[in-house]
C-alpha cells in the first residue's frame, strides 16, 4: 500500500466533515445564546462568503453543464423525454407532499398552541401572474441572468445555445470542444470550493441556532415537530417507493449517497447553494451527466416539496389560531395551489412566503397569519430545503432509469 493510498484512507470523507461541523455548529450556538450578535456579527460573514461563492460558481456550472449535455445529445427527443419526465414527476410529489403536509398539520391541530391574533399584521408581496411567470422565462440580457442568478432563464439560455451549438454544422465539432472545456474547468473551480464546506456549515448554522434556539423549544415548537415529522415521512416514504420502484435503486443506497447534500441542505437553506454537491451525489450514484445537468437546475428552481408540506402545516396552524376549521373542499384548494405555485413563484426570493401567501388567499384564510411564523422561518427553511434537493435527486433517479432504455438506443442512433 503506497504512502498516498494511506493518507487518503486516513483522510475522512466530506459527509463526516460535514457533520462533524455541524454538531460543532449546534454545540457553539448553544454555548452562544446569550452572545448572538456576536455569533451574527463575527460567525455568519463567513458563511455568507462560503455562499457567495457556490452562488457564484453554480450560474456557469448550470449554463455550461447543459450546455454540454444537449451538445452531447444531439437529439431534440432527449431533452423532450428528459424534460416531460422531470416536470411530470415534480408535480406529481409536490401534490404529494402538500397532502402529507395537511395530514400532519390536522393530526398535530389539538396540540397546536392557540396564540394572540389580534394585533397581527402582514403586508402581501405583489401576485406575480401566469403570464408574468411565462415572459420571465425568457432573458432580455446575455450577462444578467447569470448576475441575477435567475435559475430558469440560465436554463432557457442554454437550451437556446445548445440547439445553436448543434445546428452550426462544420463548426460543430470545435464549439463542442470548447464548451466541454469550459465546464470541466467549471467543475474544478466547484471541487475547490466544496472543499470549504465544512467551515461554510459551521459558520452558516452556529448564529442561526444562537439566535433561535430559545424559540425552538417554546411554544412553536409543535409546529416545528409537524412540519418535521411530514418532512421526515416524505422522504421515506415517497422517495423511497419513487427510486425503488421507478428508480431502480435501493433506497438506503440512494440516500446513503445524498448524505452530503442533505447535511449541507440542512445548515445553508440553499438550494441553489447545495446543487453543486447534489450534482456530485448522484454522479456517483450512477446517473448520466446528460440528465444530472438539466434535472436539477431545474429541481432546483421549481421543485418545492419541502416548501409545499410547509404550506400544508402552517395553514392547519394558521387557521387553527383564528378558530377556523377548513373543509375538505378547502384542503383539496390548498393542495392544488400549493403544487401549481411551486412553479408559478420558480425564481422569486423568499418563494415559501410567497407561496404561503397564495395558499392563504385561495381558501380565505388572514394573510395576517404568516406574522406567527416568520420569525422562525429559517428553522423550517432548513428541512424544506433538505426535502427539496432530495426529491430533486430522486427525480434523477427515476429519469434515468425510465430513459436508460430510450437514451441508449438514441446514443447508437447518432453513433
Amino acid at each position: 500500500m503506497t504512502e498516498k493510498t494511506r493518507h487518503e484512507k486516513r483522510k475522512l470523507s466530506l459527509a463526516v466533515q460535514i457533520f462533524i461541523a455541524l454538531v460543532l455548529a449546534v454545540a457553539a450556538g448553544l454555548l452562544l445564546q446569550n452572545h448572538a450578535a456576536f455569533a451574527s456579527t463575527y460567525i455568519q460573514p463567513f458563511g455568507t462568503i462560503f455562499l457567495n461563492l457556490l452562488k457564484f460558481i453554480v450560474g456557469p456550472i448550470v449554463l455550461f453543464s447543459i450546455m454540454a449535455g444537449i451538445v452531447s445529445m444531439k437529439d431534440i427527443r432527449k431533452v423532450g423525454a428528459i424534460g416531460g419526465t422531470t416536470i411530470l414527476y415534480y408535480i406529481c410529489t409536490t401534490a404529494c407532499a402538500t397532502a402529507i403536509g395537511l395530514f400532519f398539520g390536522n393530526v398535530f391541530r389539538g396540540l397546536f398552541p392557540v396564540l394572540e391574533t389580534s394585533n397581527l399584521s402582514y403586508e402581501a408581496a405583489e401576485k406575480t401572474t401566469l403570464m408574468d411567470t411565462l415572459v420571465n422565462l425568457f432573458p432580455s440580457n446575455f450577462l444578467a441572468p447569470l448576475y441575477e442568478g435567475n435559475m430558469l432563464q440560465i436554463i432557457v439560455m442554454a437550451l437556446i445555445l445548445g440547439f445553436a451549438v448543434n445546428m452550426t454544422g462544420q463548426y460543430a465539432e470545435r464549439i463542442t470542444d470548447g464548451i466541454t472545456r469550459l465546464n470541466e474547468l467549471f467543475i474544478k473551480a466547484m471541487e475547490m470550493i466544496l472543499k470549504l464546506s465544512p467551515i461554510g456549515v459551521f459558520c452558516l448554522l452556529c448564529p442561526v441556532i444562537a439566535d433561535s434556539g430559545a424559540k425552538i423549544l417554546g411554544s412553536l415548537a409543535l409546529v416545528i415537530a409537524a412540519a418535521y415529522a411530514a418532512y421526515f415521512i416524505h422522504v421515506m416514504v415517497v422517495y423511497s417507493l419513487a427510486v425503488r420502484t421507478l428508480g431502480g435503486m435501493n433506497p438506503l443506497k440512494f440516500l446513503k449517497g445524498m448524505i452530503p447534500a442533505i447535511l449541507f441542505a440542512f445548515s445553508s437553506a440553499s438550494s441553489v447553494g447545495t446543487l453543486p454537491i447534489n450534482m456530485e451525489c448522484t454522479e456517483k450514484l450512477g446517473a448520466p451527466r446528460e440528465v444530472y445537468s438539466f434535472v436539477l437546475p431545474l429541481g432546483a428552481t421549481i421543485n418545492m416539496d419541502g416548501t409545499a408540506i410547509y404550506q400544508g402545516v402552517c395553514s392547519i396552524f394558521i387557521a387553527a389560531c383564528f378558530g377556523i376549521q377548513l373543509t375538505m373542499p378547502q384542503m383539496l384548494t390548498i393542495v392544488a395551489t400549493a403544487t401549481l405555485a411551486s412553479i408559478g413563484t420558480a425564481g422569486v426570493p423568499g418563494a415559501g412566503i410567497v407561496m404561503l401567501t397564495m395558499v392563504l388567499q385561495s381558501v380565505g384564510l388572514p394573510i395576517e397569519g404568516i406574522a406567527l411564523v416568520a420569525g422562525i422561518d429559517r428553522i423550517f427553511d432548513m428541512g424544506r430545503t433538505t426535502v427539496n434537493i432530495t426529491g430533486d435527486a430522486s427525480c434523477v433517479i427515476v429519469v434515468s432509469n425510465l430513459l436508460k432504455k430510450k437514451l441508449a438506443s438514441w446514443a447508437e442512433e447518432e453513433s
